[in-house]
This record gives C-alpha cells, sequence and structure tokens, in this order.
C-alpha cells in the first residue's frame, strides 16, 4: 500500500481495534455515563462497554442494524443507547478521547485530513 502517511508502518503493525481494551475502558466510561432517570423501571440497565463494542463492530463492518451479533445486546437497545449518547454528546467526547489515544500512539498529522462519503438512491425493486 502506497501512502503518504509517516506513520503507516506502524498502523499496519497494529491489531484492528474491534473492541476496547480494559484500560481504554477505564478512561471511555466515565464519558458515557448519562446522568437522568430512567423512564422504565425493571431491568436493568444494559451493559455500555458490550454497547460500545457493538458500535465498533457496526463501523467496523459497514453492516446494517439488523446484523449486529446477539452478544452486543438486542440491536434495538444498541440503537437506544446510540442515540442518547449523540444526544448528550457523549460520542463526541468519547471520539475526542480516542483521538487523543491515537494521536498519542501514533501521531495525527492534522495538517491534511479528508472524509469522503456518497449517498445514493437505492434502486426500485
Amino acid at each position: 500500500m502506497t501512502t503518504t502517511q509517516p506513520h503507516q508502518a506502524k498502523i499496519d503493525e497494529q491489531a484492528t481495534l474491534w473492541e476496547v481494551s480494559d484500560e481504554l475502558w477505564a478512561r471511555l466510561a466515565p464519558v458515557l455515563v448519562i446522568d437522568k432517570p430512567r423512564k422504565k423501571s425493571g431491568r436493568p440497565a444494559r451493559d455500555a462497554r458490550a454497547i460500545f463494542n457493538g458500535l465498533i463492530w457496526l463501523a467496523r463492518t459497514g453492516s446494517q442494524w439488523s446484523q449486529l451479533p446477539a452478544r452486543y445486546g438486542p440491536k434495538s437497545t444498541v440503537h437506544e443507547r446510540f442515540k442518547a449518547w449523540v444526544e448528550h454528546g457523549c460520542l463526541r467526547q468519547a471520539w475526542g478521547l480516542l483521538l487523543e489515544e491515537y494521536g498519542r500512539e501514533l501521531g495525527i498529522d492534522w495538517e491534511w485530513q479528508a472524509a469522503d462519503g456518497s449517498i445514493v438512491k437505492a434502486p426500485l425493486g
């Protein structure tokens, strides 16, 4: 692979992040707490770490919510927590923390960054 990134060799040597390590989770967990009373009583809230790992799985695979493995929890629960984290700014803080960690490990070249995406209308039928 040819790239202009000076640290590409370090990136290629690293294992792909599929789940959050214990050390990283200790830093992420406080950021993902939402202090609001629950609307429903009954079952305790799902494990936030499993849900966060499910979001990583979705991002890494590009799969649909319906394909989320059961070990991360029901897709509706993962989606509801995702929406709550976005609404309360938790996911933005977690992303910032992850970028800081990555920057410390490998460095980030902030002079040139690009994002690409597209939205294509699905054909009928």
